[in-house]
């Protein structure tokens, strides 16, 4: 990221400048430090309430500009809602929203109050921590190749200070949420590169810095995996000029007497797809540059867990390739051998995501004997048929599983939609010639055909397979934590999970 904001924490005082934001429960009730305001500017919040239609539901806001009385630009007024049903995931959407107005009106420094609510199960801490966390992610920008970008174009928010009456315990709170904002930021840089600057040699050295933050990373090369028998990953890059990769992180965390077996996540890297000699329509081609965002998920989440020392054991592993139709790409009807020892005949070298991560899977639980296995991909354009851009498909071998991944998707805001696997789904990948195809019966049940196929690669440990292709690249823009572009989706949802559930 560009210019990243800064977030400070302070005890609440009146601004000298800038713009500042405080919150209003619904039937228009404000909080002291709004009382406090309103009786500064003779009254102004209190007729700005009476007078518009905001009534401090959860999303709203208004906007009392160069109030008399206070030397700051403009105060906003954002909703809380119920006091009963004031939630993470409706402050973090406030801190995401007020950032976002505060750009709106370039103001370059900002503070919201954070003042106790009557009735709320959230402390002025872990409330003022997750605003601090919406604000972080709703800064973002990704204005790197613009060279003649309008000052009025640009983010101007350079600091935002959080006022409560314990700062400390405030940003003592936030800190682990800091450590997530830089994960998923690190997911929106690489995702958001071109492919021409991040392909599989240049992202394991993004994955080798991480080095720095505590983790072990092992780069597995051609070489190695021919070694290995990962005919499936190899065979999908065999078009590219660019080397494939196989890139292993490890955070060792776990405090001693903790279960030492690792939780274990896998990402698709294919840094571009053409389709290969299943060539795709030209038209939005130039999106396959984020086909990679499953491993950009991991890369971040690494980065995350390790950043804020999760007391927990991890391994990532993504493989790395470029999907190109020269003349030595795999041919539609081609047989490859995968590391299972398992033959796959390739019908659609489009499907070639699945490739990648079957070598990967397998590689993970023969090596590292994890308690769970969830892997990430854009997958399948069938699964943003079925479930659009606001929820990623999840399949499953484990109920148990499953059910965690619901829960943080709804905590998280990342959420995730279960989705069918069974026998006669799995029927619709035997080929006539191989133990298996890399696709279904033609345009049905396209998703499930694809996770039918990963599982057979997973011998049983559980696992689940998040299908991302919805959730990675945002054109909605009506989330204030969540860019237009590259989402970061999957690293809030997973470091939950890991928080939930496997910290020791």
């Amino acid at each position: 990221m560009d210019n990243p904001m800064k977030i400070a924490f302070s005890e609440i005082a009146t601004p000298a400048k800038g713009v500042v934001a405080v919150v209003v429960t619904e039937e228009r009730t404000l909080g002291a430090t709004g009382r406090q305001l309103d009786e500064q500017t003779g009254g102004a919040l209190s007729r700005a309430l009476a007078a518009g239609r905001f009534k401090g539901k959860q999303g709203t806001s208004t906007t009392i500009v160069a109030p008399h009385g206070l030397d700051v630009d403009a105060v906003i007024l954002v909703g809380l809602g119920k006091p009963g049903k004031i939630d993470g995931r409706g402050l973090r959407a406030l801190g995401g929203s007020v950032v976002g107005k505060m750009n709106a009106a370039g103001a370059k420094a900002g503070a919201v109050a954070v003042d106790a609510v009557d009735g709320a199960s959230i402390a002025p801490p872990a409330m003022a921590a997750e605003i601090a966390l919406g604000a972080r992610l709703g800064s973002y920008s990704f204005d790197k190749y613009h060279t003649k970008k309008k000052d009025e174009d640009k983010k101007s928010l350079g600091e935002l200070t959080v006022m409560l009456d314990d700062p400390a315990a405030a940003e003592d709170a936030f800190t682990p949420n800091d450590n997530l904002a830089d994960g998923v930021f690190l997911t929106r840089d690489m995702v958001s590169e071109p492919s021409n600057v991040k392909y599989p040699k240049t992202i394991t050295e993004d994955i080798e810095a991480l080095v720095e933050d505590g983790i072990e990373v092992e780069i597995f090369d051609r070489e190695k995996m021919v070694g290995l028998g990962m005919g499936s990953l190899l065979g999908v890059a065999q078009g590219s000029e660019h080397e494939p990769y196989l890139a292993i992180m490890r955070w060792n965390g776990a405090p001693e007497g903790a279960d030492a077996q690792p939780v274990a996540f896998i990402g698709k890297g294919v840094t571009f797809d053409t389709g290969g000699i299943s060539i795709k329509p030209s038209q939005g081609m130039e999106e396959m540059k984020y086909d990679m965002a499953g491993a950009g998920t991991v890369v971040g989440l690494m980065k995350c867990l390790a950043g804020r020392k999760a007391r927990v054991n991890v391994v990532g592993v993504v493989g790395l390739v470029e999907n190109m139709p020269d003349g030595k790409a795999q041919r539609p009807g081609d047989v490859v051998t995968s590391m299972s020892g398992q033959t796959i005949e390739v019908i659609n070298t489009d499907a070639e995501g699945r490739l990648v991560l079957a070598d990967a899977l397998w590689y993970t639980q023969e090596t590292y004997k994890p308690q769970i296995m969830i892997n990430l991909a854009t997958l399948t354009g069938a699964i943003i048929i079925c479930l659009g851009t606001y929820q990623a498909g999840l399949f499953s071998n484990n109920d148990e599983l499953s059910e965690r991944l619901i829960a943080a998707g709804k905590e998280s805001g990342e959420e995730v939609w279960r989705m069918p696997l069974g026998e006669r789904y799995d029927k619709d990948i035997d080929s006539a010639i191989a133990d298996m195809k890399n696709v279904g019966k033609g345009r049905e049940a396209g998703s499930v055909a694809a996770a039918q196929f990963l599982q057979r690669f997973v011998n049983g440990v559980p696992w689940a397979h998040l299908d991302i292709a919805g959730m990675a690249w945002m054109k909605r823009g009506d989330d204030p934590t969540v860019p237009k572009g590259a989402s970061g989706y999957g690293v809030r949802l997973l470091d939950q999970l890991v928080r939930a559930h496997y910290e020791g």
